[in-house]
Protein backbone atom coordinates (compact mmCIF):
# COMPACT_ATOMS: atom_id res chain seq x y z
CA UNK A 1 0.00 0.00 0.00
CA UNK A 2 1.19 3.79 -0.73
CA UNK A 3 2.34 5.63 1.76
CA UNK A 4 2.80 9.48 3.23
CA UNK A 5 4.99 10.33 5.56
CA UNK A 6 4.56 13.84 6.92
CA UNK A 7 7.01 15.83 9.17
CA UNK A 8 7.05 19.40 11.09
CA UNK A 9 10.33 20.84 9.56
CA UNK A 10 12.54 23.92 9.09
CA UNK A 11 15.13 24.64 6.45
CA UNK A 12 17.74 24.61 9.26
CA UNK A 13 19.99 22.21 7.76
CA UNK A 14 21.47 20.34 10.79
CA UNK A 15 17.45 18.87 11.60
CA UNK A 16 16.60 18.89 7.78
CA UNK A 17 18.90 16.60 6.70
CA UNK A 18 18.66 13.65 8.96
CA UNK A 19 14.63 13.96 7.91
CA UNK A 20 15.08 13.58 4.68
CA UNK A 21 17.54 10.64 5.03
CA UNK A 22 14.59 9.44 7.02
CA UNK A 23 12.10 9.85 4.65
CA UNK A 24 14.52 8.55 1.58
CA UNK A 25 15.34 5.67 3.78
CA UNK A 26 11.69 4.63 4.24
CA UNK A 27 10.35 5.19 0.78
CA UNK A 28 13.29 3.78 -1.68
CA UNK A 29 13.24 0.89 0.01
CA UNK A 30 16.20 -1.54 -0.34
CA UNK A 31 18.00 1.05 -2.49
CA UNK A 32 20.86 0.24 -4.15
CA UNK A 33 22.62 3.37 -6.14
CA UNK A 34 25.78 2.20 -6.64
CA UNK A 35 26.81 3.03 -9.80
CA UNK A 36 23.63 3.98 -10.56
CA UNK A 37 22.55 7.33 -12.31
CA UNK A 38 20.13 9.02 -9.58
CA UNK A 39 18.18 12.21 -11.71
CA UNK A 40 17.11 14.76 -8.80
CA UNK A 41 13.92 16.81 -10.32
CA UNK A 42 13.25 19.36 -8.03
CA UNK A 43 10.74 22.62 -8.89
CA UNK A 44 13.45 25.13 -10.82
CA UNK A 45 10.61 27.47 -12.49
CA UNK A 46 13.21 30.58 -12.67
CA UNK A 47 15.58 32.33 -11.32
CA UNK A 48 14.46 33.60 -8.34
CA UNK A 49 15.56 33.25 -4.32
CA UNK A 50 15.06 30.83 -2.10
CA UNK A 51 12.57 32.98 0.20
CA UNK A 52 10.55 33.73 -2.61
CA UNK A 53 8.57 30.30 -2.54
CA UNK A 54 8.81 29.48 -6.68
CA UNK A 55 11.62 26.83 -6.70
CA UNK A 56 12.73 24.42 -4.34
CA UNK A 57 14.97 25.08 -1.71
CA UNK A 58 18.50 24.57 -2.12
CA UNK A 59 18.81 22.93 1.96
CA UNK A 60 16.44 20.50 0.44
CA UNK A 61 18.06 19.53 -3.01
CA UNK A 62 21.21 19.43 -1.37
CA UNK A 63 20.00 16.63 1.48
CA UNK A 64 18.91 14.81 -1.16
CA UNK A 65 22.53 14.92 -3.00
CA UNK A 66 24.19 13.62 -0.39
CA UNK A 67 21.78 10.83 0.50
CA UNK A 68 22.48 9.45 -2.95
CA UNK A 69 25.83 10.27 -2.58
CA UNK A 70 26.28 8.39 0.45
CA UNK A 71 24.63 5.32 -1.12
CA UNK A 72 27.03 5.28 -3.89
CA UNK A 73 25.05 6.59 -6.77
CA UNK A 74 25.77 9.53 -9.51
CA UNK A 75 23.46 12.25 -8.60
CA UNK A 76 22.18 14.24 -11.29
CA UNK A 77 19.83 17.32 -10.62
CA UNK A 78 18.07 18.55 -13.53
CA UNK A 79 15.12 20.33 -14.85
CA UNK A 80 13.93 22.49 -17.58
CA UNK A 81 12.96 26.21 -16.68
CA UNK A 82 10.54 28.41 -18.10
CA UNK A 83 12.85 31.21 -18.35
CA UNK A 84 15.99 32.62 -17.47
CA UNK A 85 19.46 30.32 -17.52
CA UNK A 86 20.30 27.31 -15.88
CA UNK A 87 23.21 28.40 -14.49
CA UNK A 88 21.42 31.89 -13.63
CA UNK A 89 18.72 29.21 -11.44
CA UNK A 90 21.46 27.93 -9.71
CA UNK A 91 23.54 30.96 -8.80
CA UNK A 92 20.16 32.84 -7.69
CA UNK A 93 18.67 30.40 -6.30
CA UNK A 94 21.31 29.17 -4.07
CA UNK A 95 21.82 25.71 -5.50
CA UNK A 96 25.88 26.32 -6.53
CA UNK A 97 26.41 27.43 -2.73
CA UNK A 98 24.74 24.50 -1.55
CA UNK A 99 26.15 22.17 -3.56
CA UNK A 100 29.88 23.50 -3.41
CA UNK A 101 32.14 21.03 -3.53
CA UNK A 102 30.06 18.10 -3.88
CA UNK A 103 30.53 15.29 -6.75
CA UNK A 104 26.94 16.69 -8.46
CA UNK A 105 26.37 16.83 -12.08
CA UNK A 106 23.56 19.72 -12.22
CA UNK A 107 22.51 20.32 -16.29
CA UNK A 108 19.10 21.55 -17.57
CA UNK A 109 16.68 18.95 -19.53
CA UNK A 110 18.13 19.52 -23.05
CA UNK A 111 17.67 16.28 -25.82
CA UNK A 112 14.14 14.97 -25.94
CA UNK A 113 13.50 11.53 -27.01
CA UNK A 114 10.11 10.11 -28.43
CA UNK A 115 7.60 8.44 -25.71
CA UNK A 116 4.10 7.12 -26.14
CA UNK A 117 1.79 8.06 -23.02
CA UNK A 118 -1.05 6.69 -24.80
CA UNK A 119 -4.18 8.40 -26.50
CA UNK A 120 -5.01 11.01 -27.10
CA UNK A 121 -1.52 12.50 -27.11
CA UNK A 122 0.36 9.52 -28.52
CA UNK A 123 4.08 9.80 -29.28
CA UNK A 124 5.48 13.05 -27.57
CA UNK A 125 9.16 14.25 -27.12
CA UNK A 126 10.47 13.99 -23.22
CA UNK A 127 13.73 14.21 -21.36
CA UNK A 128 16.34 11.48 -22.15
CA UNK A 129 18.04 11.91 -19.37
CA UNK A 130 14.88 11.11 -17.01
CA UNK A 131 12.97 8.88 -19.58
CA UNK A 132 16.73 6.32 -18.85
CA UNK A 133 17.38 7.22 -15.94
CA UNK A 134 17.89 4.10 -13.35
CA UNK A 135 16.00 6.02 -10.25
CA UNK A 136 14.16 9.18 -9.91
CA UNK A 137 13.37 11.91 -6.83
CA UNK A 138 10.96 14.29 -7.61
CA UNK A 139 11.46 17.52 -5.22
CA UNK A 140 8.14 19.64 -5.80
CA UNK A 141 7.10 22.64 -3.97
CA UNK A 142 4.02 23.11 -2.75
CA UNK A 143 2.71 25.80 -4.67
CA UNK A 144 -0.35 27.65 -6.24
CA UNK A 145 -1.20 27.51 -9.66
CA UNK A 146 -3.47 29.94 -11.68
CA UNK A 147 -4.27 27.53 -14.14
CA UNK A 148 -4.31 24.21 -12.63
CA UNK A 149 -5.27 24.95 -9.00
CA UNK A 150 -1.75 23.84 -7.38
CA UNK A 151 1.61 22.51 -8.50
CA UNK A 152 2.36 19.35 -6.85
CA UNK A 153 4.30 16.40 -6.91
CA UNK A 154 2.33 14.90 -10.16
CA UNK A 155 2.34 18.52 -12.22
CA UNK A 156 5.90 18.65 -11.56
CA UNK A 157 6.98 16.11 -14.21
CA UNK A 158 5.79 18.11 -16.56
CA UNK A 159 8.99 19.70 -16.27
CA UNK A 160 10.30 16.74 -18.12
CA UNK A 161 8.84 18.50 -21.43
CA UNK A 162 11.90 20.59 -22.73
CA UNK A 163 11.96 24.20 -23.31
CA UNK A 164 9.92 25.58 -25.33
CA UNK A 165 7.64 22.43 -26.23
CA UNK A 166 6.11 22.79 -22.48
CA UNK A 167 4.24 26.61 -24.13
CA UNK A 168 3.58 24.19 -27.37
CA UNK A 169 1.86 21.99 -25.17
CA UNK A 170 -0.54 24.38 -23.28
CA UNK A 171 -1.11 25.59 -26.43
CA UNK A 172 -2.38 22.33 -28.06
CA UNK A 173 -4.94 21.88 -24.83
CA UNK A 174 -5.79 25.54 -25.32
CA UNK A 175 -8.85 26.69 -23.25
CA UNK A 176 -9.23 23.27 -21.71
CA UNK A 177 -7.92 22.58 -18.43
CA UNK A 178 -9.05 19.17 -17.82
CA UNK A 179 -7.35 18.13 -21.38
CA UNK A 180 -4.06 19.88 -19.86
CA UNK A 181 -4.51 17.81 -16.72
CA UNK A 182 -4.82 14.61 -18.88
CA UNK A 183 -1.78 15.51 -20.36
CA UNK A 184 0.61 15.96 -17.49
CA UNK A 185 -1.21 13.01 -15.32
CA UNK A 186 -0.04 10.87 -18.69
CA UNK A 187 3.47 12.23 -18.34
CA UNK A 188 3.58 11.10 -14.91
CA UNK A 189 2.24 7.65 -15.31
CA UNK A 190 5.09 7.08 -17.85
CA UNK A 191 8.30 8.67 -15.85
CA UNK A 192 6.60 7.69 -12.45
CA UNK A 193 9.52 9.22 -10.10
CA UNK A 194 10.18 6.25 -7.62
CA UNK A 195 10.08 8.63 -4.68
CA UNK A 196 8.69 11.92 -4.08
CA UNK A 197 9.71 14.70 -1.24
CA UNK A 198 7.68 17.60 -0.70
CA UNK A 199 8.87 20.89 0.23
CA UNK A 200 5.74 22.72 1.80
CA UNK A 201 8.48 24.18 4.97
CA UNK A 202 7.52 27.63 2.49
CA UNK A 203 4.96 27.44 0.76
CA UNK A 204 3.12 29.66 -1.67
CA UNK A 205 -0.49 30.70 -1.41
CA UNK A 206 -2.37 33.41 -3.61
CA UNK A 207 -1.94 33.54 -7.58
CA UNK A 208 1.07 31.21 -8.00
CA UNK A 209 3.17 29.92 -9.52
CA UNK A 210 5.65 32.44 -9.79
CA UNK A 211 6.05 35.65 -8.13
CA UNK A 212 2.35 37.31 -8.01
CA UNK A 213 2.15 34.13 -5.35
CA UNK A 214 2.78 34.91 -1.78
CA UNK A 215 4.99 32.80 0.31
CA UNK A 216 3.44 31.29 3.30
CA UNK A 217 5.33 29.44 6.21
CA UNK A 218 3.81 25.70 6.72
CA UNK A 219 6.72 24.09 7.88
CA UNK A 220 5.68 20.90 6.36
CA UNK A 221 7.83 18.20 4.72
CA UNK A 222 5.56 15.21 3.14
CA UNK A 223 7.18 12.26 1.16
CA UNK A 224 6.03 9.68 -0.71
CA UNK A 225 6.10 6.65 -3.00
CA UNK A 226 2.97 7.43 -5.54
CA UNK A 227 2.96 11.26 -5.97
CA UNK A 228 -0.72 11.23 -6.30
CA UNK A 229 -1.00 9.59 -3.29
CA UNK A 230 0.91 12.57 -1.65
CA UNK A 231 -0.81 14.83 -4.02
CA UNK A 232 -4.74 14.14 -2.22
CA UNK A 233 -2.46 14.11 1.14
CA UNK A 234 -1.73 18.30 0.28
CA UNK A 235 -5.34 18.49 -0.61
CA UNK A 236 -6.62 17.12 2.32
CA UNK A 237 -4.51 19.17 4.94
CA UNK A 238 -6.25 22.18 3.18
CA UNK A 239 -9.58 21.47 3.61
CA UNK A 240 -10.09 20.20 0.21
CA UNK A 241 -11.81 17.53 -1.38
CA UNK A 242 -8.93 15.24 -3.21
CA UNK A 243 -10.45 15.30 -6.32
CA UNK A 244 -11.19 18.96 -6.38
CA UNK A 245 -7.97 19.14 -8.20
CA UNK A 246 -7.58 17.94 -11.53
CA UNK A 247 -4.98 15.91 -11.82
CA UNK A 248 -5.88 13.85 -8.96
CA UNK A 249 -8.98 13.69 -10.59
CA UNK A 250 -7.37 12.43 -13.48
CA UNK A 251 -5.45 10.09 -11.91
CA UNK A 252 -7.94 8.74 -10.34
CA UNK A 253 -10.18 7.68 -13.48
CA UNK A 254 -6.95 6.21 -14.97
CA UNK A 255 -6.25 3.90 -12.24
CA UNK A 256 -3.18 5.78 -10.97
CA UNK A 257 -4.85 6.40 -7.08
CA UNK A 258 -5.31 3.84 -4.72
CA UNK A 259 -5.94 3.32 -0.42
CA UNK A 260 -2.76 4.91 0.95
CA UNK A 261 -1.76 4.88 4.27
CA UNK A 262 -0.18 8.36 5.83
CA UNK A 263 2.56 8.13 8.59
CA UNK A 264 2.78 11.57 10.89
CA UNK A 265 0.45 14.03 12.35
CA UNK A 266 -1.16 15.84 9.40
CA UNK A 267 -1.95 19.25 9.83
CA UNK A 268 -4.93 21.16 9.26
CA UNK A 269 -4.37 24.66 7.58
CA UNK A 270 -7.88 25.96 6.52
CA UNK A 271 -6.97 29.77 5.47
CA UNK A 272 -4.53 28.62 2.79
CA UNK A 273 -5.24 31.13 0.31
CA UNK A 274 -6.55 29.23 -3.01
CA UNK A 275 -6.34 31.43 -6.57
CA UNK A 276 -9.13 32.04 -8.20
CA UNK A 277 -10.62 29.56 -10.62
CA UNK A 278 -12.83 31.24 -12.68
CA UNK A 279 -14.12 29.22 -16.01
CA UNK A 280 -12.54 29.57 -19.15
CA UNK A 281 -15.60 30.14 -21.04
CA UNK A 282 -19.77 30.49 -20.44
CA UNK A 283 -22.83 30.51 -21.86
CA UNK A 284 -23.73 29.76 -25.16
CA UNK A 285 -21.42 28.67 -27.78
CA UNK A 286 -21.97 31.01 -30.20
CA UNK A 287 -21.09 33.16 -27.68
CA UNK A 288 -17.61 32.02 -26.32
CA UNK A 289 -15.62 33.75 -28.47
CA UNK A 290 -17.15 37.34 -27.07
CA UNK A 291 -16.76 35.84 -23.49
CA UNK A 292 -13.24 35.32 -23.92
CA UNK A 293 -12.61 38.70 -24.80
CA UNK A 294 -14.14 40.74 -22.35
CA UNK A 295 -15.96 38.47 -19.83
CA UNK A 296 -13.84 35.74 -18.49
CA UNK A 297 -10.88 35.75 -16.03
CA UNK A 298 -7.80 37.18 -17.99
CA UNK A 299 -3.67 38.04 -17.35
CA UNK A 300 -3.41 41.69 -16.57
CA UNK A 301 -0.62 44.32 -15.55
CA UNK A 302 -0.77 44.62 -11.78
CA UNK A 303 0.40 48.19 -10.83
CA UNK A 304 3.53 49.58 -12.19
CA UNK A 305 5.60 46.84 -11.61
CA UNK A 306 6.30 46.00 -15.08
CA UNK A 307 9.45 46.35 -16.65
CA UNK A 308 9.48 45.66 -19.80
CA UNK A 309 11.59 42.61 -19.62
CA UNK A 310 9.34 40.98 -23.06
CA UNK A 311 9.52 37.27 -20.93
CA UNK A 312 5.94 36.97 -21.28
CA UNK A 313 6.12 38.38 -25.09
CA UNK A 314 8.80 35.25 -25.82
CA UNK A 315 6.96 32.88 -23.92
CA UNK A 316 3.24 33.35 -24.68
CA UNK A 317 2.35 29.78 -26.47
CA UNK A 318 -0.61 31.63 -28.41
CA UNK A 319 1.66 34.52 -29.30
CA UNK A 320 -1.09 36.49 -27.63
CA UNK A 321 1.49 38.97 -25.49
CA UNK A 322 3.00 41.43 -28.09
CA UNK A 323 4.87 45.13 -27.30
CA UNK A 324 3.08 48.41 -26.95
CA UNK A 325 4.86 51.29 -26.26
CA UNK A 326 6.02 50.47 -22.53
CA UNK A 327 3.29 48.35 -21.81
CA UNK A 328 2.94 44.50 -23.64
CA UNK A 329 -0.40 43.92 -24.91
CA UNK A 330 -2.86 41.28 -24.55
CA UNK A 331 -5.02 40.17 -27.62
CA UNK A 332 -7.66 38.04 -25.81
CA UNK A 333 -8.76 36.64 -28.71
CA UNK A 334 -5.91 34.32 -29.18
CA UNK A 335 -5.30 34.07 -25.31
CA UNK A 336 -5.92 30.53 -24.45
CA UNK A 337 -5.94 31.60 -20.31
CA UNK A 338 -2.53 28.88 -19.86
CA UNK A 339 -1.17 32.25 -17.53
CA UNK A 340 2.59 30.87 -18.44
CA UNK A 341 3.07 35.08 -18.67
CA UNK A 342 2.10 35.31 -14.58
CA UNK A 343 3.86 32.17 -14.34
CA UNK A 344 7.40 33.18 -16.20
CA UNK A 345 6.79 36.79 -15.46
CA UNK A 346 10.21 37.53 -13.11
CA UNK A 347 8.92 41.13 -11.39
CA UNK A 348 5.18 39.40 -10.67
CA UNK A 349 3.88 42.14 -12.35
CA UNK A 350 1.45 40.12 -13.99
CA UNK A 351 -1.35 38.50 -12.22
CA UNK A 352 -4.99 37.14 -13.44
CA UNK A 353 -8.04 38.77 -12.64
CA UNK A 354 -11.82 38.67 -13.43
CA UNK A 355 -13.74 41.86 -13.86
CA UNK A 356 -16.63 42.80 -12.08
CA UNK A 357 -19.30 42.43 -15.09
CA UNK A 358 -17.25 38.96 -15.61
CA UNK A 359 -18.92 37.81 -12.33
CA UNK A 360 -22.22 39.34 -12.91
CA UNK A 361 -22.76 37.79 -16.48
CA UNK A 362 -21.03 34.05 -15.22
CA UNK A 363 -24.05 34.63 -12.38
CA UNK A 364 -27.10 35.15 -14.91
CA UNK A 365 -25.63 32.33 -17.01
CA UNK A 366 -26.01 30.25 -14.67
CA UNK A 367 -29.50 31.40 -12.86
CA UNK A 368 -31.37 30.59 -16.24
CA UNK A 369 -29.23 27.51 -17.41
Amino acid sequence: MPKVIVKHSFYEYGGLRPQIFSLLDNLAGDFNAHGKKIIIKPNMLAPAAPGAAVITHPHVVRAVAEYVLEKGGRPAISDSQAVGSFSRILKTGGYSDALKGMDVECREFRKSVPVDIGEPFGRIDLAQDAVEADFIINLPKLKTHGQMFMTLGVKNMFGCVVGFRKPEWHFRTGVDRELFARLVVQIYGVVKPDVTILDGILAMEGQGPGLSGRPRELNVLMGGDNAVSLDMTVCRMLGLEALDLLTNKIAYERGLASEYQIEGELPRINDFRLPSMAPLVFGPRALHGLARKYLVQRPVIAGDRCRMCRECIKYCPAKAVTEKGERPRFDYDKCIRCYCCVEVCPHGALEAKENFISRMARRLFRSKA
